[in-house]
């Protein structure tokens, strides 16, 4: 009986162990999970930024090229009243 006894022991402190392993390996992942989520935030903040300096900046450059456009149709008429 007594090693018996020694042996459920054994077992139960494994068990413990493994229980208080497993606890940290929860409270390892739960923090990762929230730097995950803290960063995807952030990630979601930074790409709503570029859209808007990229929409931006396709609106000046749609701009700029109508300004060219609207200056090679002038030259083209100057350049055909001097011919």
């Amino acid at each position: 009986m007594g090693k018996e006894k020694a042996s459920i022991k054994s077992v139960a402190e494994r068990i413990k162990g493994i229980e208080e392993e497993l606890v940290q390996v929860l409270k390892n992942l739960r923090e990762k999970i929230r730097a995950l989520e803290t960063e995807r935030a952030s990630l979601l903040a930074e790409i709503e930024e570029l859209k808007k300096e990229a929409e931006a900046r396709v609106s000046a450059l749609e701009s700029e090229v109508t300004t060219l456009r609207e200056e090679v149709k002038a030259l083209k008429e100057l350049l055909s009243r001097t011919e």
